[in-house]
């Protein structure tokens, strides 16, 4: 069973979706179950991933890692997400040579949960 805002990925193809209405059944893509994301919160040896908030002047800008995460083709933060309190969402799609952030118009005291999805090590979320 699926729920609102979870992030799934294919382990054949990398297909990721997150839940936008949740349902009964499975999902599926290239004929396998896809796996549900885990959001890591803990930094590992040499990872960069969890998402900082600064406040800025109309708004927050959220970076990726205390110091900037790699953005190259291979490996990059492919979106920034932010839930807010009154459960709307604000997301930016990141690409290869972006910097690893993103602002949003809000105020950090609405922010109920910073995601971010990292191409090589998944799913962060503050």
């Amino acid at each position: 069973m699926a729920v609102k805002k979870e992030i799934y990925k294919c382990m054949k193809c990398g297909n990721v979706v997150e839940v936008l209405v949740g349902g009964g059944g499975t999902l599926v893509c290239c004929g396998e179950d896809m796996k549900l994301m885990g959001e890591k919160n803990k930094e590992g040896a040499g990872e960069k991933h969890l998402p900082v908030i600064e406040e800025k002047d109309g708004g927050i800008l959220v970076k990726v890692g205390s110091v900037p995460h790699p953005m190259e083709a291979d490996h990059w933060i492919q979106l920034i997400e932010v839930i807010r309190k009154d459960g709307k969402t604000g997301r930016m799609d990141l690409n290869p040579g972006d910097k690893p952030e993103a602002f949003f118009s809000m105020k950090k005291s609405d922010v109920a949960q910073v995601r971010e999805l990292c191409s090589k090590h998944g799913l962060w979320s503050i």
